[in-house]
């Protein structure tokens, strides 16, 4: 049995042999190598061309990788669905799996099996772009004005019944192609990744994209690579003639009685297996174990799992979606989560419709007074049905849930350019909200690139020597090499001379992968007819080889604990000539830097109100230099303390609010985590890259899945980074901020909106008997959903602090500026009944000019409601002005004006034009009087915000603690009901009683 070990305090790497078919002492590199004698000629050409680039992802890249299409014409059909999607309850057949090696399967059966079984990947199921686009003409604002289309119609009003489908298509259509153009660019960038695979067909390897397997496929797994499915192995790649053994085995196998099938649980006592191992793979992104797992004949190895060692063949049994990966993604993936979002818009879409019904019915009472019929004149806006369609017109905002959903999606995709890839729209706003952030260290924090510190050289030996017996002490598998043996080999730029002695013609006899035992790697190589033993290894394990004196060796221990307090791995290296005593060289320390704009960007988060924790697998000695290199804080505790170390209620609470990191971390343990915080009211953002990190992604208020991250945590994350770094993650968060400030700039302006024409309208049909003309108000809502689409591109700026939406302080302030609004409104019509005529300059109409100023202020308080913290975009500036543009053509021309008519009390008529025709000196009037009002409403609007209680109005307390809860809570997660049950009388009863310890319970 063979497995990778990984020492906490030395951070050394290796593996473990054991039983009689073990392959201790053969090279884990190509034997070829050996043969043509060239190992040590790549090895340096290795070490002088390598250059650092950042950490690949699990994938590799291919820019040619497509979706599936669907013919245009086939609108009904579901978008992008392969055949075969329902792949997770795919069974394959038994004659699928009788793949002959040498030949693989014939290309003519590959579609076949194709749409049975489907595409081998793990994705998401397409929308269909028709439904997509009827989905924008539902829901309780839309249905109000799909009754007020019916209305209009009931009306003859023909006009309207345009204007306002007219304004439903605008809606849907540009929501609709924003969000599509956005998906785009975020699929194409998702696009990119594809994992690719050797497989056997037609009697030939074939290197395809691993999406186009399908079962039954022979495919070569070798270290180095990502298993590409599930796969059951075969036999040796360099021993194709155990091909029949593998047969023989898979015969007798069917002939037994069934059981548990083999593979699914591994390297657990009493099982068997057949033959050597073959390859080892790293299962720790789905059991969390940190040692590679040994397969062997006809076991499995699973989808998404990385190769360690070896190179055999393996025929494909499942497909993504049914492999144990692809199960465990679907049962986190759940159902469609609306989210907090949707919640907000139906809460705010609600509220106005109930608003807007009691203006209809106080406008009816008024009309009433004013004797007004149902529904006649045809040709007049003063009769009752006709307030019904104004008012449904301007209370709702039609615009409001396409706005919102445009903004979020045009925000995806300026976050997909950021490489940060949104699964749910609603993430956005989750990862706006955040205010603690849970990074894992290894590729976020650090750069995941492990360096050599100055080493520790014993005194007479030469720094060069030692660099050059640690190189020959480890593999040489430029391919596929170890971490610690890659920093080791590479940092022999730094020695020119210690290369130069690997140039000597040394030749490797032995090799000897780590031992945990021995706790050291060996080489056995020979250079000029001398033999040398080279090891590196944990430093009492090679001090241990040596027979140096007592000073030396109290001198090496002293450094080797120097280097453990300070959170450095550390490496022994000694060599043997011959059969002379052992040299003890010196000593290695290793150290995961971190990324040289981490603790920059950790300043910014922290400014930004971001709580940054640290979880890692590391040692709490590494995970506290780290920490203070980062100026992160120091509070870092073993994960121990959360589970065995005795805490429990709010002091368990506590000490997770208060830490700033947790050192030696499993995935329970950032469940508990994000649970535990959460509690206190956290909004938590947690990062993970493995299968077993899905419950935490889940969990967490937006899970994000690293850079790296296997597939079956991207399935379960909200949003996936493609980039590495906490700076990736921090500029996501200031992006998803500017988006949130987006739609709530345009949610109050929206409100408002709806606030200023029902008080001024409902006022004016009461006071007056007068309205706005129907067919006006229609215009009015088409010019304000036309500007403020562009909201979706303008330029916002983000908050210092995690965002909430505050529903009751955007009330308030959209409400008061719906009122000062109107005011406006009521001045600009009260001085029309001016003997002077008022702001009517030569001659004008009363409803045009009331158009133009209602048009021109309500268009600009986006600018107000935005702030004023950065310029408004172009695409924002020019939409509006070409809305004030038409509307000012409106006014002078006097389209839609209608027929002259008189109020109670009567305008004076000498200046009104009764052909609707509005002089240019009026319209600079109004222009002019229009920018009056902006500024005053500009200057309030500050001030409001300037009033501390109301800018942190409906905000949620954050690290709310409820002591008597959790202390009741914890002290509960301590009993059990237990059931007795007396044979003798035959009664049974239950009673309460202290749940058992996991020690007792493994017992």
């Amino acid at each position: 049995m063979s497995i990778v070990e990984f020492d906490l305090e030395n951070g050394l790497g290796g593996e473990k042999k054991d039983g009689a078919g073990s392959q201790r002492g053969h090279s884990i590199y190509d034997q070829n190598q050996f043969d043509t004698g060239d190992e040590y000629q790549n090895l340096v050409r290795y070490i002088s061309n390598y250059r650092e680039g950042r950490r690949k992802s699990v994938a590799s890249i291919s820019p040619d990788d497509e979706a599936v299409q669907k013919p245009w014409w086939k609108f009904w059909a579901k978008s992008g669905k392969a055949p075969g999607m329902d792949q997770s309850s795919f069974e394959c057949p038994d004659d699928w799996l009788a793949t002959e090696l040498q030949q693989g399967i014939p290309s003519s059966e590959v579609e076949g099996r194709r749409k049975r079984a489907g595409w081998n990947e793990l994705t998401t199921e397409k929308e269909n772009m028709f439904l997509k686009f009827l989905s924008y003409f539902t829901g309780p604002i839309l249905y109000v004005m799909e009754i007020a289309v019916l209305l209009a119609a009931g009306l003859r009003d023909w006009i309207d019944f345009g204007v306002i489908i007219a304004i439903l298509l605008l809606n849907a259509g540009v929501g609709w192609y924003q969000e599509k153009q956005a998906a785009d660019v975020v699929a194409s960038l998702k696009g990119d990744i594809a994992l690719r695979a050797t497989v056997v067909r037609d009697g030939s390897e074939q290197d395809i994209k691993a999406r186009e397997l399908v079962p039954g496929d022979i495919v070569i797994i070798e270290e180095g690579q990502v298993v590409p499915a599930d796969a059951r192995l075969i036999c040796a790649y360099d021993n194709p003639e155990a091909f029949e053994e593998y047969k023989q085995l898979m015969a007798e196998e069917e002939g037994e009685e069934p059981k548990e099938k083999k593979g699914d649980e591994d390297d657990e006592d009493g099982d068997t297996h057949h033959g050597v191992s073959l390859v080892a793979c790293d299962q720790s992104a789905i059991t969390g174990e940190s040692l590679a797992v040994d397969k062997y004949m006809g076991d499995t190895c699973y989808y998404t799992t990385g190769c360690k060692r070896g190179k055999a063949y393996g025929i494909v049994t499942a497909n993504a979606r049914a492999s144990f990966v692809g199960r465990t993604a679907t049962l986190v993936q759940g159902a469609k989560d609306q989210g907090h979002f949707k919640a907000i818009m139906n809460s705010i879409g609600t509220a106005l419709l109930v608003i807007v019904v009691l203006w209809i019915l106080i406008s009816w009472i008024g009309g009433f007074f004013h004797h007004l019929n149902i529904a006649t004149p045809e040709d007049s806006s003063n009769n009752l049905l006709h307030y019904v369609l104004i008012l449904l017109i301007v209370g709702v905002p039609v615009g409001l849930p396409v706005v919102t959903t445009t903004t979020l999606a045009v925000g995806a995709a300026y976050l997909a350019k950021e490489k940060a890839i949104v699964q749910k729209l609603t993430a956005i706003e989750s990862l706006a909200g955040v205010d603690v952030l849970c990074s894992d260290k290894t590729g976020t924090l650090t750069a995941n690139q492990l360096s050599i510190r100055e080493p520790f050289v014993s005194e007479g030996v030469d720094v060069n020597w030692m660099m050059a017996v640690a190189a020959l002490a480890s593999s040489h598998n430029i391919k596929s090499l170890d971490p610690i043996d890659k920093v080791t080999i590479l940092t022999l730029k730094r020695y020119p001379k210690a290369r130069e002695i690997l140039e000597q013609g040394w030749k490797t006899e032995k090799y000897t992968p780590f031992d945990p035992v021995s706790k050291r790697i060996t080489s056995i190589c020979v250079c000029d007819g001398v033999r040398y033993t080279c090891a590196k290894g944990a430093p009492k394990a090679i001090l241990n080889l040596t027979s140096c004196s007592e000073e030396t060796a109290a001198m090496f221990r002293a450094k080797a604990a120097e280097f453990a307090r300070r959170g450095f791995r550390s490496l022994g290296v000694a060599v043997q000539k011959n059969d002379e005593p052992w040299d003890l060289l010196g000593m290695l320390s290793m150290f995961d830097p971190p990324r040289e704009d981490t603790a920059q960007t950790i300043a910014e988060a922290q400014f930004l109100g971001l709580q940054v924790k640290m979880l890692t697998g590391d040692a709490i000695a590494i995970a506290k230099e780290t920490c203070k290199m980062l100026a992160l804080g120091t509070k870092v505790y073993n994960s121990d303390r959360l589970i065995h170390g005795g805490l429990s209620g709010t002091t368990q609470h506590d000490l997770v609010e208060r830490a700033d990191g947790f050192a030696e971390v499993f995935p329970e343990h950032k469940y508990q985590v994000v649970e535990m915080l959460q509690q206190r009211g956290h909004l938590t953002a947690m990062t993970g890259d493995g299968v077993n990190d899905a419950p935490s992604l889940k969990k967490s208020d937006c899970g994000i899945a690293v850079e790296g991250a296997s597939e079956a945590a991207q399935a379960a994350a909200d949003i996936v980074f493609l980039a590495p770094g906490l700076s990736t993650i921090v500029s996501a968060i200031k992006i998803a901020r500017q988006i949130f400030q987006r739609m709530k700039a345009y949610i109050q302006y929206r409100i408002a909106l709806c606030f200023h024409l029902e008080i001024y309208l409902v006022t004016s049909m009461v006071i007056i008997n007068e309205t706005v003309r129907v067919d006006l108000v229609v215009f009015l809502a088409l010019f304000a959903d036309l500007a403020t689409i562009a909201v979706a591109y303008d330029n916002a700026h983000y908050e210092a602090r995690p965002v909430e939406w505050q529903l009751p302080k955007i009330w308030i302030i959209s409400v008061m500026l719906g009122i000062l609004l109107a005011i406006a409104t009521w001045v600009m019509r009260g001085s029309l009944f001016l003997p002077s005529g008022g702001f009517i300059q030569n001659f004008g109409n009363v409803q045009e000019v009331l158009f133009l100023e209602i048009s021109l202020t309500e268009n600009w308080l986006i600018f107000v409601t935005r702030g004023g913290t950065t310029y408004p975009s172009l695409q924002l500036v020019g939409a509006i002005f070409g809305v004030d543009v038409l509307a000012t053509l409106f006014c002078i021309f006097g389209w839609l004006s209608g027929p002259s008519y008189q109020t109670t009390p009567p305008t004076h008529q000498q200046y009104i034009n009764n052909n609707g025709r509005t002089s240019v000196v009026t319209v600079v009037v109004v222009w002019c009087y229009s920018i009056g009002v902006t500024i005053v409403i500009a200057i309030v609007y500050y001030l409001m915000n300037q009033i501390s209680w109301l800018d942190n109005l409906g905000r949620k307390k954050r690290s709310r603690q409820d002591t008597s809860m959790e202390n009741i809570l914890a002290h509960l997660s301590k009993v059990a009901i237990e059931h007795e049950r007396d044979d003798v009388k035959g009664t049974s009863r239950f009673h309460l009683a202290s749940k058992a310890t996991e020690a007792e319970l493994d017992e």
